[in-house]
């Protein structure tokens, strides 16, 4: 016979976390950036080859540069910091594998932001714009525009989601 199972951190991090889109003013310190970014690297990934590369912007001029390739303009002109997130090429060995590899790092990100009391949003409509982004940040071709992660304070926590029921999206159980 089993119950419900109580809730843990990790399953409380995963419910209670959102996207945010509106940040306050506040700096967002180093030192928490790269505890994040630590996190997210230890994500999973075939041969442990960790395929993921980031790149940590707070230049207000070049957070212009990037909002004007996405019609989410306002969100990275606003977020304190921008967290452009790619895959290296040079580093693969199966592009759809290190693709997956590099969303299980980005959720670790997601979740280690919420953990230190900071939001985030991923933001993945500027892909279409991958090669004006690596051409603004002047990085080398071998690596793919995966998402920019906006990063900042949340200017309020009152999002509310909803999820199907899981029952609607499990295809078999036999």
């Amino acid at each position: 016979m089993s119950g419900p199972i109580p809730p843990t951190p990790v399953l409380q991090a995963i419910h209670d976390r959102r996207s945010v889109r509106r940040f306050t003013d506040a700096a967002v310190s180093r030192d928490l950036i790269l505890t994040a970014l630590t996190a997210a690297s230890w994500a999973p990934s075939g041969l442990n080859n960790q395929p993921w590369r980031f790149a940590v912007v707070r230049d207000q001029a070049i957070k212009e540069k990037l909002a004007g390739l996405t019609r989410y303009s306002a969100v990275l002109k606003s977020a304190p910091v921008l967290v452009p997130v790619f895959l290296d090429k040079d580093n693969s060995y199966d592009y759809v594998k290190d693709c997956q590899a590099v969303g299980a790092c980005l959720q670790n990100f997601l979740l280690a932001l919420h953990s230190l009391g900071l939001g985030a949003v991923w933001i993945g409509e500027i892909l279409k714009n991958g090669d004006k982004v690596m051409e603004i940040l002047e990085l080398p071709g071998r690596l793919d525009l995966m998402a920019v992660v906006a990063v900042g304070y949340p200017e309020h926590s009152k999002q509310s989601s909803h999820r199907r029921p899981i029952e609607e999206l499990i295809l078999l159980d036999k």
